[in-house]
């Protein structure tokens, strides 16, 4: 199952994404709950939205095209997202794979636009969440810089404020040559983590998400604290969560590819990662709680622009993509400044 984000105002829901299927509807995401009570319950929420999939309306041999409270009380109502949305909105073109693969059509879905009741998709994670960022976790990024791989997992803190959706314009800061691409695979934590060991931390992963690290690098590198630069306004695009059992294992190996302007320029696979999740998860949880909806970004693979002769680095024009086997594919639009909220 896919799980989005849906702002109407300063709330924040969550909701299920309903493929299309057959004649039946047009792709569509079914809401769900407020995104705290959706964590709060992820076992029982998750039970609904796969009882919402898994059966027809009234009349019909359609999955997923349940009515508004066929679920109980307070239960999904369903969200057009495409091109039938409100007079004004440009439906914004996705591939076929950027949300649901094998079930999605170009221009079938309109990330960051306003659906028809004038909802928006947002990251679907908690406003009280802790982002955690992995700094170096590829051996062959590791290789690419120079460096010896790291004892211990060396880790970064993000903002909420930093997360964006697909398809959403980010803005390059005054004073930066540009922002530079990291393409990673983000985990959703799923249970509350005091102090555990690693088999117990992996299997309390709820799910996963295509992200992309967006990285500031000029105020990255102006202190020993990356904190700045890896909270450049809107530079941490993060796609619908999918389901742990849909994605399976990433230390089996998920590849993951970063292209620039349709150029591949990272190549990588989650086999090659140096530390595993559980192992991650557990080190962090000595220290801090870890609870449901909290995310760790676990690193990039080797081919990022700073380090290319000479450097490259994302300007005002280019479109970045990060595109994750079995997760989906996330497309951003860099702009200048101006742009800045």
């Amino acid at each position: 199952m896919r799980f989005v984000g849906m702002r109407d105002g300063h709330r924040v829901d969550v909701g299920v994404l309903v493929p299309a299927g057959g004649n039946g509807p047009a792709p569509s995401v079914a809401r769900l709950t407020d995104v705290d009570d959706f964590y709060a319950d992820l076992a029982g929420w998750t039970t609904r939205a796969r009882t919402l999939l898994a059966s027809p309306a009234p009349g019909t041999s359609t999955p997923g095209a349940l009515g508004p409270g066929a679920l109980g009380p307070g239960t999904p109502n369903r969200v057009a997202l495409g091109p039938d949305g409100p007079d004004g909105v440009t439906p914004y073109r996705v591939t076929p794979n950027s949300l649901a693969p094998n079930s999605l059509t170009p221009n079938s879905l309109a990330p960051n636009s306003l659906a028809p009741d004038g909802v928006s998709l947002a990251p679907p994670v908690p406003a009280g969440a802790r982002i955690l960022g992995m700094g170096l976790n590829y051996h062959a990024h590791a290789a690419e810089i120079g460096s010896a791989p790291p004892k211990r997992p060396p880790l970064f803190g993000r903002w909420t404020a930093s997360l964006s959706v697909d398809g959403t314009p980010v803005p390059v800061p005054p004073g930066e040559r540009g922002l530079d691409w990291e393409g990673e695979l983000a985990v959703v934590v799923g249970a509350r983590l005091t102090d555990v060991d690693e088999d117990t931390a992996a299997r309390a992963v709820f799910g996963y998400a295509v992200f992309n690290d967006l990285s500031a690098r000029r105020a990255q590198g102006a202190s020993a604290q990356w904190t700045l630069g890896k909270n450049a306004d809107r530079s941490g695009p993060m796609g619908p969560v999918v389901t742990a059992d849909e994605v399976g294992d990433p230390a089996a190996g998920l590849r993951l590819i970063t292209r620039v302007n349709g150029e591949i320029v990272q190549d990588g696979d989650t086999s090659d990662m140096i530390f595993s999740i559980g192992h991650i998860l557990s080190f962090v949880s000595r220290t801090l709680t870890l609870n449901p909806g909290d995310v760790l970004i676990t690193g990039t693979p080797a081919g990022v622009g700073y380090v290319r002769t000479p450097p490259r680095y994302l300007v005002p024009g280019d479109v970045v993509e990060v595109e994750i086997d079995r997760v989906g594919r996330l497309r951003t639009p860099i702009v200048d400044a101006s742009a800045r909220p």
